[in-house]
Parts: structure tokens; C-alpha cells; sequence
């Protein structure tokens, strides 16, 4: 049965889907480091941001002294980059906040937040190990084979792909060797902060295991971004015409 979401402001939607389409669309109309002026908009994140403080609990309160204003801006880190709402508040302090977890109600499980550190503990090797593919491989024009379909792609164009095991597949087996099925313990992992966009290890001795455990285990391919990499497991075992290497 689908679940409403309804907002303080009175606003609502008869699904969680229809909501999160909203919030997409606010975001998609404005551009890097614009302000929501709006009323409607405003009332509407105004309303969210009350909904996230309500239900995410274990971390900072969003709204803190108070709203001044919201604005798109880019999350950045280790070969990402995404737009985001972040708030403006009247000490003139600034943070981010997930539209999508305000919406769903529910904070990043354990298993999330560990899945966010390993890929931003690799995030420079996988950059790194992209950068050099390319400098290998690449044509005249700077393209590259994709490994799916051997058409010609750009730097841009290409997506590092983890083709057997999948990254999930690796986190998991890694928190199992360190026996942390049921749980991170305490200090390994950073804690919410404000303007924290990702979660990263406190702990630089389980961030070099990962890496160390990660580039002995990934293998990985160079594929076009337009191509649908959602394969069944029994698909992921492909052979690998030109395999992207991590540096030892």
C-alpha cells in the first residue's frame, strides 16, 4: 500500500515517488550556487527541513539557529560531483541536507555509511587508475574502446566499472573478514557533521586495509555511461578485453 507523505506545511503527496519527483524537479530548475527564491519553493524545503530534523535524529539538527535562505549547490569529493539543496542559516552558517532522506524519513543504515566510506577510501585509486587507462589506450581523439560494445568513448563519456565482484560484493566480504557483520564499531567511521556530504574513515589504518583489500580483488572494465549496467550476478563474470589495473 503506498505511503503518503504529507509536510507541516499542509503540503502532501499520495506517494513517496511523487514526492521525491517534486524535490527533483525544484532542484533540476535552479542552477549552481542560485537561492531558492520562490515562496512556494522556500515553504516547501522550509517544511522538509522540519521533517528531517524530526525523524533523522542521529545527527545534528538542519535548521540550527535558524533559515535564512536555501540554495543549490555542488557536493564535491573523490571523483564525484552532485547537485544538492543546502541551507543559509541566520548565524550564517551553511549545510547541506538529502532531499531524499527527508522525504523517506529514515537516516543512512550502518551498512550505508561503511558502503560510503570504502568507496570514498578508493576514490582517488579508481580516479587515478581511469586517468592512466586512458593515457594508455586512448586514440587521437582521446577515446577509448568500451568494454560492452567496443565503441569509441570519451573520458567524460566512460564509467569505471567494478565488473566482477560488484564494489557491494567487496564492502561486504571486507566487513566480513573483520568480523562487522552486525555492526562498525565506534571510531571507525566519521560521525554527521554539518557540510559533511559523505561519511569517511576516522580509523586510516581500516581505510588502507580496504584499499589494500580492494585492489587486490577488483576487477575492473572502462564502459560507456549510456550503457545498462544493471546485470543479473550471473552476467557479472564477463571476460575482460582490456582490463583497467589499480596501482600495486
Amino acid at each position: 500500500m503506498a505511503k503518503p507523505i504529507n509536510l507541516p506545511n499542509g503540503r502532501s503527496w499520495r506517494t513517496q515517488t511523487e514526492a521525491l519527483t517534486h524535490f527533483k524537479e525544484m532542484l533540476a530548475r535552479h542552477f549552481d550556487n542560485q537561492i531558492v527564491e520562490g515562496r512556494s519553493d522556500h515553504d516547501d524545503l522550509v517544511a522538509l527541513l522540519e521533517r528531517y530534523d524530526a525523524v533523522i535524529t542521529d545527527s545534528p539538527a538542519k535548521i540550527g539557529s535558524g533559515i535564512e535562505h536555501f540554495f543549490r549547490r555542488r557536493n564535491v569529493g573523490e571523483g564525484y560531483s552532485t547537485p544538492g539543496f543546502w541551507v543559509r542559516r541566520t548565524d550564517g552558517t551553511d549545510t547541506d541536507f538529502s532531499y531524499i532522506s527527508a522525504v523517506k524519513g529514515e537516516p543512512k543504515s550502518n551498512a550505508q555509511e561503511f558502503y560510503d566510506a570504502c568507496r570514498g577510501a578508493v576514490a582517488a585509486d579508481l580516479l587515478t587508475a581511469k586517468k592512466r587507462h586512458f593515457e594508455i589506450y586512448a586514440d587521437n581523439a582521446g577515446r577509448v574502446p568500451c568494454d560492452l560494445s567496443s565503441e569509441l568513448i570519451s573520458f567524460a563519456d566512460a564509467h569505471l566499472d567494478h565488473a566482477y565482484p560488484t564494489f557491494g560484493q567487496l564492502v561486504v566480504s571486507f566487513r566480513a573478514a573483520r568480523g562487522w557483520q552486525h555492526g562498525v564499531p565506534a571510531g571507525v567511521l566519521s560521525s554527521p557533521a554539518d557540510a559533511q556530504t559523505t561519511t569517511s574513515f576516522l580509523d586510516a589504518s581500516a581505510a588502507e586495509a580496504f584499499r589494500q583489500f580492494h585492489r587486490g580483488a577488483a576487477t575492473l572494465r572502462i564502459v560507456s555511461r549510456a550503457r545498462n549496467l544493471a546485470m543479473s550476478a550471473g552476467q557479472r563474470r564477463p571476460k575482460i578485453k582490456r582490463p583497467v589495473r589499480l596501482e600495486p
